[in-house]
């Protein structure tokens, strides 16, 4: 089966050029600038015109909630949502009921995915204070990396002794992808006020509990591990200004993840939000999220991920105590950061950097990221149509999101999988699954 992609604009390699790209089966096997009539002659033509074309995008950091959370989400839903929103790889975290804190667990995640995922996948496997010999003997094909809860967490996933941290750091052989808040200053904070409000403060004061301080003490630890052992240390879901000063040219070793809620909401979003925006770590200031838009455009973060993690509407009530936190986001991802292109933040080979080719390099994902002759034909194809999210094109199986009111001026149209049009013209074909993810070690 030949398929040919015509009159769109392929974007990849920090050029945008106008080009057609040819699909063999499951591979990009040639691209033709618009200037050459030699075409071949294709089975499907695809018409981009007036298009972007650009690579599948890699979520790095999704929740699927798969096994034990899955009224909230499972590898099945989430996975076509990722599908619909142009993400054609996703890393699912190990906080699940089991945790994915050993090679079981991992296996059977993997073999799950391989019959329910409609797109390629990669699990992590999580840290713990007492596993430190699954960490070091993991086979690295078998996952991106290793998950560091160095802050508040789901059951025994938060590694809180410091003889452990360094074990962790010394002896992955694997990136290291750390959630860094400070446990000690979040309950203090908590306790605090708590006591001042005289019962549960309202979700305004969440930024204030998880607070700036709190990400900095942990986010400076984690660094100060890897400068000392030169572990590769990827600072998951970066939220302030100040902890950004801690990323340094000469530590090539140290990068930082930014989230799209961090960079799309800040904390005067609450007032109309309320909880549906809570996160953790906490959305914060509109100073912080100011540098983490110049950061992204001037290469102190290098990638973008969603932090994808639906939960029921009727979990997301109450305050900083009792709402749940994380939102589902990776349907609208590429649609808001498309956005923030519009809005000149960065540009659309920045982006395509951020959340494609990034990603692929930063973990070493084989064949994949880019729009290159050979590689697996994973692409998305964007169009600019006006988009406002409501309640009613909602897809997701928690059935509600945070974007709900918000305006795009682009939306995900076709979705190609390893060469299979899943996506086409909005509409999902489940017929086809996803593959395991393979890597350069």
């Amino acid at each position: 089966m030949q398929t040919i992609i015509e009159n769109g604009t392929i974007v990849s390699d920090g050029k945008a050029k106008q080009a057609d790209i040819v699909i063999t089966d499951d591979r990009i096997t040639d691209i033709i600038d618009h200037a050459n009539a030699n075409h071949p002659d294709c089975d499907r033509h695809i018409d981009a015109a007036g298009c972007l074309v650009i690579p599948g995008i890699i979520d790095t950091h999704v929740h699927m909630r798969d096994p034990g959370l899955t009224h909230k989400g499972d590898i099945e839903t989430e996975s076509q949502e990722a599908a619909r929103g142009g993400v054609t790889t996703v890393f699912d975290m190990p906080n699940t009921v089991p945790q994915t804190t050993n090679i079981e667990e991992l296996n059977k995640k993997l073999d799950k995915a391989s019959r329910k995922s409609s797109v390629n996948y990669a699990f992590f496997i999580g840290a713990t204070n007492d596993n430190i010999d699954q960490i070091a003997n993991i086979d690295t094909q078998l996952t991106p990396g290793i998950k560091l809860f160095m802050g508040s967490s789901t059951g025994n996933m938060l590694v809180d002794r410091r003889e452990t941290l360094q074990q962790v750091f010394q002896k992955s052989k694997l990136p290291i992808v750390a959630h860094c808040e400070d446990t000690n200053i979040i309950e203090s904070n908590m306790k605090r006020f708590t006591q001042q409000l005289g019962g549960e403060p309202p979700i305004e004061y969440h930024p204030l509990i998880r607070s700036e301080e709190a990400c900095w003490q942990s986010t400076s630890v984690a660094v100060e591990l890897a400068r000392q052992t030169g572990a590769r240390l990827h600072i998951a879901h970066i939220s302030t200004k100040r902890e950004l000063q801690l990323i340094k040219n000469e530590y090539p070793n140290i990068t930082a993840e930014a989230v799209v809620a961090h960079l799309w909401f800040t904390n005067e979003d609450y007032k109309r939000k309320g909880a549906l925006i809570k996160c953790n770590p906490a959305i914060k200031t509109n100073s912080d999220r100011e540098e983490l838009r110049k950061a992204i455009a001037d290469g102190r973060i290098t990638t973008i991920a969603t932090d994808h993690a639906p939960h029921l509407l009727s979990e997301k009530q109450g305050g900083c105590k009792k709402a749940a936190s994380g939102m589902p986001m990776i349907r609208y991802s590429l649609s808001a950061m498309m956005q923030l292109v519009e809005k000149k933040v960065i540009t659309i080979e920045q982006l395509v950097a951020l959340m494609c080719h990034n990603p692929a390099t930063l973990f070493n994902v084989a064949e994949r990221g880019f729009i290159r002759k050979g590689y697996k034909a994973d692409i998305a194809i964007v169009e600019k149509q006006p988009l406002e999210v409501t309640k009613e094109n909602l897809t997701c199986r928690c059935q509600w999101s945070p974007m709900i009111g918000e305006k795009f001026d682009w939306q995900v149209r076709d979705t190609f999988l390893n060469g299979q049009h899943i996506v086409n013209n909005h509409r999902l074909n489940t017929q086809y699954k996803g593959q395991q993810i393979t890597f350069n070690r």
